[in-house]
């Protein structure tokens, strides 16, 4: 791992990082077939509309507006002094892209661009399936405008090149300053976090929570559609921790093939430990369950799939699979949240234990300590805590009052196909009775 990167690859790197980051959205296509599958079968083309609508809306506005504030080594950022250090809290980059060199052979700054571009689309999606069945297309898309103009760009400042907390080490000597293998922060923990700020404002479906303390279970139309997204996301993820691990980090190639060993050995992990935990607790595995098992390694190893060692990692996803069924029935029992893609769990609460991770069992370079790196980390995820999530629930707040989040009652109840798109998604077969309950 390099802290001060070289501008230019060799063309071999290049070459290769490229073809990375065409498999890399893969990842992006794997999340929006399980939010789909997660949901009921009369929301399912809204749902994959919505993502295919909520990329659309973040890649545009990123481009517009959301690189300025991202910023690159190029320009400088907005920064301030205090206690005698400089706080570069904000890129100043100009609009349109046009600071970014895409025609630049060999540069590193149009490939850390494509990453973020797809970090925010992706960002954006995971809330999609936390507020399916009754979150609003048009209000969907202009939460998911402010995540990509704002949100995601500011913080993807603080944690990249001479951001404040990418800055850690050199000004207080807490390790290498905040590490991020590729992207659990910005994007995964992020994404999580905008779940929880969406299913707080939406509130549960329908026929969630009947009784105080009792919740109803929900379950999943296409479980089929839930799996084969956990296969899809598995190529995306591999691609997209072995590109962000040379552009981000200034891994050497040979490092590749161990940050995708460490990807799949998270996945692998994370699912057998999620297996038994549901086939001890419900004598039979639970399949959804399993599947969040699953998602929630690959979350793990976005966070260290190039910092730590194949071990490391299979501990890593053995945390996270025994974690990622108690914290869904947690959130779900224990605080009534409706959240029926598990994404607050699978991305938010599993990001935050691979960026933990990180900082306990990651590899630390020339004099860093372990104490340091990990309060380096302690203080990025404080960061997304303390300011990030307030932040992104007063915006939210505020749009709600605008443009309300959730539909009208009778939209629930007819399903958001046919209520907003006025054709169901699988118009030849009789949807179960149960679904339009009152």
């Amino acid at each position: 791992m390099s802290t001060a990167l070289p501008a230019t690859m060799t063309e071999a790197t290049y070459a290769l990082t490229v073809a990375l980051l065409l498999v890399a959205p893969m990842a992006i296509a794997g999340v929006a077939l399980l939010n789909t599958g997660l949901g009921r079968s009369r929301s399912a083309a809204q749902s994959l509309l919505g993502s295919l609508l909520i990329l659309a809306t973040t890649v545009l506005v990123f481009a517009i507006v959301g690189i300025c504030w991202t910023g690159h080594a190029a320009h400088s950022g907005g920064s301030f002094e205090l206690a005698k250090k400089s706080w570069d809290w904000i890129g100043l980059e100009p609009v349109l892209m046009r600071g970014v060199a895409f025609d630049a052979m060999t540069t590193r700054a149009p490939m850390a661009a494509m990453l973020e571009i797809f970090g925010v689309a992706l960002a954006a999606i995971i809330p999609w399936g936390s507020g399916a069945d009754r979150w609003r297309l048009v209000s969907a898309c202009t939460a998911s405008a402010v995540s990509a103009g704002w949100i995601f760009p500011l913080f993807t400042h603080w944690i990249g090149g001479s951001g404040w907390l990418a800055q850690l080490g050199a000004n207080f000597g807490l390790g290498s300053g905040f590490l991020d293998s590729a992207g659990a922060a910005n994007v995964h923990i992020l994404g999580g976090l905008t779940a929880l700020c969406v299913v707080w404002i939406v509130g549960p479906r329908r026929g969630k929570f009947p009784k105080e303390g009792i919740s109803t279970a929900i379950p999943g139309h296409q479980v089929v559609y839930v799996l084969l997204g956990c296969l899809l996301s598995l190529v995306g993820w591999m691609a997209w921790n072995a590109a962000a691990a040379v552009v981000v980090l200034g891994e050497p190639l040979t490092a590749i093939f161990s940050v995708v060993l460490n990807t799949l050995l998270c996945a692998s992990t994370s699912i057998m430990a999620t297996f038994f935990i549901t086939q001890a607790r419900f004598s039979k595995p639970d399949a959804s369950l399993c599947a969040n098992g699953w998602m929630a390694g690959l979350v793990a190893s976005s966070a260290c799939a190039a910092l730590v060692t194949p071990g490391t990692a299979i501990l890593i996803g053995c945390v996270a699979g025994v974690i990622t069924p108690l914290l869904v029935e947690l959130f779900e029992l224990g605080l009534s949240l409706d959240d029926p893609s598990g994404a607050i769990s699978v991305h938010g609460a599993v990001g935050i234990w691979g960026l933990i991770a990180v900082g306990l069992l990651g590899r630390l370079d020339g004099s860093a300590t372990r104490g340091g790196q990990f309060l380096a980390q302690i203080i990025g995820i404080t960061a997304l805590l303390g300011l990030i999530l307030p932040m992104t629930y007063f915006f939210f707040w505020i749009m709600n009052k605008v443009i309300p989040f959730r539909v009208d009652e009778d939209g629930e109840r007819i399903g958001m196909d046919l209520h907003e798109l006025g054709g169901g998604a699988y118009p030849e077969f009789v949807m179960h009775r149960d679904e339009f309950h009152r």
